[in-house]
Parts: C-alpha cells; structure tokens; sequence
C-alpha cells in the first residue's frame, strides 16, 4: 500500500512539473530542460497545487510547433486535443482578493481544456496611468502565482496588448470583463481584442473591489491608526502626529477601562444570577422542611395525634393507680339452714390505712353498706 501510494505521488508531481515548450520545471531549483526536438510535446494541464505557478521568462517558452488560430466554437468543444486553449488575463491586482479569485476561475473554465495565463502590470505602468498602489509589484506577483487557478504569471505586462505580445506567448483568447475599459487615450484598450474574435467576457463581482477596501480603510482611519498603535507600531512608521498619537493612545486607554468594567458588570451580573438560584433553592428546602415540621407537629399533637392518646393512656393509669377497685364486703348470699347462725359480718382491719377519698370510692362504699344491711334483716 506504501509503495502504490508512492508511485501515485510521484506520477502527480511529474504531470504538475509539465510546462509549455516541452520543458519540465525541476522541482527543486526551478530550471528548465529545454527540449531539444523540432517540434514541442503536448503541452499538460496543471492537476494538482504542489509548487507556485511559474514566471513566463523561466518556462522560456520555445516551442515551434505551428500555433492554429481557434475560433471560440472550437474552443468550447475542447480542441485541439494536442494541446490546451491558452487563455491571458491581465491586470493590477493590487490587494488579491475574491473578486480578482473569481474573474481567474471563470478565465480558467472557459474551456474545457485551458491553460491560464495572467499578465501583471508594473509598479511604473500602474502608478503612470491608474494610480499609487497599496502592494508593490513583487508582493502583487507572488499574490498571483499562488492562486489555484494560475498555470502561468508574465511580470511586467504590458499595458495594451499587441499583436507581437499575443504571438510570443501562444495567446489563444483573452478573458476580462466586457465593460469597456478606458485608459491611455483610449475608450477601450480590448478593442482590437474583441474586433479581432479573441476576446471572452468574464463577470464581475459585486460588492467587493481593491477601491471598497481602500475606502473602508480610509473611512475607518481613526479605528485601525488605533489597533496598529496597540499593536506596537509607532507614530512614525503610521505617519501619525504627535498630538494624534497622544489621542489614540488615550482612547485606547478609555476603551481598555471601558472594557474593564463591561467584564466586571458580567461578571456582577453572574454573581447575582447565582445567588438569586442558590436563594430559590434555599427557600424551596426551607419550604420543604417547613411542611415536614408542621406535619410531624400535627401528627403528634393534632386532634387525633399520638401525644393526645398517649397522654390519655397515662392518665388513665394514674387514676386506675389512684382509685383502684374494692373487694365486696361480704361473701355471696347462701340458703341458710334454720339450724345454723348467722355469718358474722368483717371489720376492716384498723391497721390497714384507708384508701384517699374519692367520689367513686365514697359511692362503692355506700353500696357496700347498703347490701350488708339488707343481710343482715
């Protein structure tokens, strides 16, 4: 499996070194082998992004095989078959973008087989007819050839293309969008272009361009002066005075305060959400076991309660202890015979001490008294 995966990756990296002319780029220092034969090899689309796109004047492309001019037709349906349909776009791309991403893709899927190659303009050209740039033309090249879609990057392009310009590098069509562009006295610099059938129109895209994103800087000035003073630049370096220096230093002071006490009513605002829960649960347990209580209360002491009915077995103890029963006076009446006397009647003993008096007792007592009278008539 290691070795099939090897194989592959090698077979990758040689179709990615194929360059126009029949050359192949070394993958370590970047040289050419040109090839010696009368005719070029098929030149190879890129199919893979291990390495940079290459610069024109390194491919030094050679190649003599006869160049058939294409119409557009022929192009769409993807031939020649020996070879793909070169296609140039051209521009500044200062501060690379999605924008200028987007216009490349489309000019890299006009065709089915294309090969791309994009003409940056230099810093002399650009500040000459359009205007000071942000990125200098080394930093706009090395944007360029790191786009996915760039088989081929031509520095120092010219800013109208010529006939010997398009026959040096094998140009089959060129691609930009179809808004005439008015520059070097002239009201469209891809007329000839489009009169001569070599041009294809890419669309724009909306919303984002290098002038938005100036303007947003130059709108914003104050807010990135400040971050790139927090950040360790100097007044100098930032062509800031000093009194503005002193400004933004002092509103970066204010805004870390006002940072600081944001974090702090957080925070505060955390601490009191906490409390305020801990206080439900407290009070929630507080009502939990306060129903308890008062159930444990009322079960003991209610109405029906334990409490009650224990204090009434006790009660009822001392009582039973206080006045217990009597024994009777007298013997159960018996038939007596006429020869036999009757019973004597039983004292109680004057030693024994007479129980407390009670109601009950006084009245068991009459009782008693009352059924030895009838014994005795």
């Amino acid at each position: 499996m290691r070795g099939q995966q090897e194989k592959e990756n090698e077979r990758t990296l040689n179709q990615n070194e194929s360059r126009p002319g029949g050359g192949m780029v070394s993958h370590q220092g970047g040289t050419m082998e040109k090839d010696l034969e009368s005719n070029c090899t098929p030149q190879m689309e890129r199919k893979t992004l291990t390495a940079p796109a290459p610069f024109a004047d390194e491919t030094s492309c050679l190649c003599q095989a006869p160049h058939e001019k294409l119409t557009i037709a022929q192009a769409r349906l993807g031939t020649p078959v020996d070879r793909p349909v070169r296609v140039y776009a051209d521009g500044i791309f200062d501060l690379f973008h999605s924008g200028h991403a987007r216009a490349l893709m489309q000019a890299k899927t006009l065709f089915p087989n294309s090969y791309l190659l994009v003409g940056v303009c230099s810093d002399d050209l650009t500040h000459k007819f359009k205007g000071f740039t942000v990125m200098n033309e080394a930093e706009r090249y090395e944007a360029l050839r790191h786009c996915r879609y760039v088989d081929e990057v031509i520095r120092d392009a010219p800013w109208t293309l010529t006939p010997e310009f398009l026959e040096k590098h094998k140009i089959d069509f060129v691609a930009h969008d179809d808004i005439p562009y008015s520059s070097a006295g002239s009201d469209d610099i891809y007329k000839h272009i489009k009169e001569a059938g070599m041009f294809v129109p890419t669309q724009r895209t909306e919303g984002i361009s290098t002038s938005d994103i100036i303007t947003r800087i130059v709108r914003d000035y104050d807010v990135y002066a400040r971050r790139n003073l927090q950040r360790g630049y100097t007044a100098k370096e930032l062509n800031v005075s000093f009194i503005n220096e002193k400004k933004y230093r002092f509103q970066n002071q204010v805004d870390k305060m006002k940072e600081k006490v944001k974090n702090v009513e957080e925070r505060s605002k955390e601490f009191v959400n906490r409390v305020e829960e801990k206080s439900h649960d407290l009070i929630q347990k507080w009502e939990e076991k306060s129903r308890e209580f008062i159930g444990n209360f009322l079960e003991l002491f209610g109405p029906d309660g334990a409490w009650k009915q224990m204090f009434q077995e006790r009660s009822n103890r001392m009582l039973h202890a206080l006045s217990p029963k009597q024994s009777p006076v007298s013997s159960p009446t018996r038939s007596r015979s006429p020869s036999r006397s009757p019973s004597p009647t039983f004292l109680w003993l004057p030693h024994k001490p007479s129980p407390p008096f009670s109601p009950k007792a006084a009245s068991a007592s009459m009782s008693s008294m009352s059924e030895g009278d009838e014994d005795e008539k």
